[in-house]
């Protein structure tokens, strides 16, 4: 498939591709810039902001997406492997960054070297980090993870004391420095869940037990997107925006006033004219209800359009939600577009903002019976993406919202 770069045509246009994702960084801007207000005015004490960049920035691209995000008030970018967090070093972006999940044997050297902070949720992963750090010549900056609900990663609680302890040792003798806590919510989307206060209290806890081994970071952190916007007292110092970032509003019902960066679109490869009874795509699961025209769509499960839209999910073809027909193939679907007058080369959008009327990607995380998060960082690397910059209003904004304080 045959991309274009920023700049090589108009916003709206399609000429010359024949699948893309369109990403928008001025609604990234938009986005951070909001959260990091947030951030800054609601909790105890100001937070700082992370921008979550991790899985290819959710899709839409780590080296762009953290680029914009740093220029629109975070301070800090997250990641999960060392992996990721070297191609960021890579592409010259120098801003405190935090990896979170590897194994033990990973190539922590080479992060340490590149000054990227490192989660430990275990005394083995201390250990492991220690050595690298030995080895580097230079302590390594360490952010130690209490699992205080989430049964995911991080320390049991009943190991935590011995964990603060081990690092406060290695912090003494110079080969860490303990420069976070930190651990993640596992129901802040569900307003009014148990666990949210529940997690706050272990979380103070945790940090109680920490200070009493002598440890003294300077950044503790628990919120994520949801917590952010609706649970104030998890904010801490760092407050981490992901699904956010990317304008999903990660508590259905609300209205933030975020954005959605990403479009996904096409244009229309084949159209005909079929009759009555038609059977369309593999196993004719989809019969054409009467005369209609099909188009053809060159996306597939191949480039993330999930099975399970098939004959439920809808596109925008000439303003008009049109249904999905038959199974999504590998590389491409159909679409029944009625008598609607398409031709070859005409816009197909399967999810955008909705401005439109466009799909959403919630309404395709609907269909598809997951979440958005799935959407998007399915979207796969055959797909070229094309960046729509940050404008220039929008960065003057922002370079005046700095200058205020």
């Amino acid at each position: 498939m045959i991309g274009a770069t920023r700049g090589e045509r108009e916003e709206g246009s399609v000429e010359g591709i024949v699948a893309e994702a369109v990403i928008d960084l001025d609604a990234i801007a938009h986005n951070v810039a909001l959260l990091a207000e947030r951030a800054l005015v609601d909790g105890d004490h100001p937070s700082s902001l992370m921008a979550v960049v991790k899985a290819d920035a959710f899709g839409h691209g780590i080296i762009p997406v953290s680029q914009a995000a740093l220029k629109s008030g975070a301070s800090w970018l997250g990641v999960t492997s060392v992996e990721e967090a070297l191609a960021v070093r890579g592409a010259g972006i120098d801003a405190p960054m935090l990896a979170w999940l590897y194994g033990t044997d990973d190539d922590f050297i080479a992060a340490i070297d590149a000054g990227v902070d490192l989660s430990v949720s275990s005394i083995s992963h201390l250990e492991s980090i220690v050595d690298a750090a030995e080895q580097a010549g230079r302590p390594a900056l360490i952010h130690l993870k209490i699992d205080t609900g989430l049964t995911r990663n991080g320390v049991r609680f009943d190991d935590w004391p011995d964990l603060v302890r081990q690092a406060r040792v290695r912090e003494m003798d110079g080969t860490v420095r303990v420069h976070g806590i930190w651990s993640h919510l596992a129901s802040a989307d569900d307003p009014g869940n148990p666990s949210v206060p529940a997690q706050l209290a272990a979380f103070d806890r945790a940090l109680e037990i920490a200070r009493d081994s002598g440890l003294d970071p300077d950044l503790r952190h628990l919120a994520n997107s949801a917590g952010i916007l609706d649970v104030p007292q998890s904010h801490f110092d760092l407050v981490r925006a992901g699904i956010a970032l990317y304008g999903v509003e990660p508590i259905d019902g609300h209205d933030n006033g975020l954005r959605r960066a990403m479009t996904l679109r096409g244009r229309a490869v084949n159209v005909k004219r079929v009759g009555e009874g038609t059977g369309v795509s593999y196993m004719h699961e989809y019969i054409t209800p009467g005369e209609t025209t099909v188009v053809l769509v060159p996306l597939g499960y191949a480039d993330g359009v999930p099975r399970r839209v098939s004959n439920r999910g809808e596109v925008l073809i000439r303003g008009h939600r049109c249904r999905i027909a038959g199974r999504v193939a590998m590389d491409q679907f159909v679409v029944d577009a009625g008598d609607l007058p398409v031709e070859l080369g005409d816009p197909v959008v399967l999810f955008g903002p909705g401005d439109s009327g466009e799909p959403t990607v919630q309404d395709w995380a609907t269909w598809a019976e997951t979440n958005p998060h799935e959407i998007l960082t399915g979207i796969g690397a055959r797909v070229p993406r094309h960046y729509l910059p940050i404008k220039p209003e929008t960065l003057k904004n922002l370079e005046q919202e700095f200058a205020d304080g």
